[in-house]
């Protein structure tokens, strides 16, 4: 079978199993099997399937088509996924990284106006965001935490094939093993899904560890205990950053300014809805 076909045929597979992207994630999945870029799909889609792939990889692209269709992330499938011109290792133990985290990438780099600082990222997952910004600010000293070993053991091992070695990372529960307190920027994503959250049961998210994404006072808990907390750890001037739900701005606003933080600003992320709350430690 020509390779344009079986891609067409997957991705009418796919589309009809609920993939957002089932044409994308057909040519990476055959891609993967193949060891291709997708651009070449484009040029050569003519070609036999058959005469350039052997009947191991076949097998194996039917296999990862059949656990895509299921609703399993690509990401988990490939066991990696692209953040900020970073490939990063990615497992289920994790979240995965999403594009509109790096809005909060952009803007913790945007307020890196020193030479030299501290950045602590909190719940730090793959090392997505820590990772990124070391990259970016290679005098910064970074701390990334995670209160799961597994992702401590993943986001050390990102850090490592990616030859990135501003960046430290610790297993710790919040702030239970930060003995640092001079952090101009401290970043967190924290669980933000109330219990009964509809999404909990739709796409990725399904197949995402449950503590990374709920919190307890419908959502809120984690954002309140770090608003809370953070000060102690920030130098005076430093800016505390937190990833959202989209209707949880006001609530996350007005926490920051009960606080006594000032300069307090929400961003959008790539699709216009507030994501990223920031204040100011006075």
């Amino acid at each position: 079978m020509r390779i344009d076909v079986t891609l067409a045929a997957a991705t009418a597979r796919l589309s009809e199993a609920g993939s957002d992207s089932p044409r994308l994630d057909a040519e990476l999945l055959l891609g993967e099997v193949m060891g291709r870029e997708r651009t070449w799909f484009y040029t050569w889609g003519d070609r036999d399937l058959e005469a350039e792939a052997s009947a191991e990889d076949i097998a194996r692209f039917e296999a990862l088509l059949a656990r895509r269709a299921e609703g399993h992330p690509v990401a988990h499938l490939l066991g990696r996924r692209e953040f900020y011109g970073l490939t990063l290792a990615c497992s289920p133990v994790t979240l995965i990284p999403r594009p509109d985290t790096e809005v909060m990438v952009e803007c913790a780099l945007e307020l890196a106006e020193a030479s030299t600082g501290r950045l602590l990222d909190l719940g730090t997952g793959t090392g997505a965001i820590a990772l990124a910004f070391a990259r970016h600010r290679p005098q910064w000293q970074v701390l990334g935490v995670d209160l799961v070993e597994e992702a401590v053991a993943l986001a050390r091992c990102n850090a490592e094939t990616l030859a990135i070695g501003n960046a430290e990372f610790r297993c710790s529960n919040w702030f239970s093993a930060v003995s640092e307190n001079d952090f101009a920027l401290i970043t967190a994503n924290p669980p933000y899904l109330a219990d009964d959250d509809p999404h909990l049961m739709l796409g990725d998210v399904r197949f995402e560890p449950r503590s990374a994404l709920v919190a307890e006072r419908h959502g809120l808990a984690d954002f309140m205990h770090l608003i809370e907390v953070a000060p102690r750890y920030l130098a005076a001037g430093g800016h505390l950053m937190l990833e959202h739900g989209l209707k949880q701005g006001p609530e996350v606003r007005g926490a920051l300014l009960s606080a006594g933080y000032t300069d307090v600003d929400t961003l959008e992320d790539l699709g216009g809805r507030e994501r990223i709350t920031l204040g100011k430690k006075i």
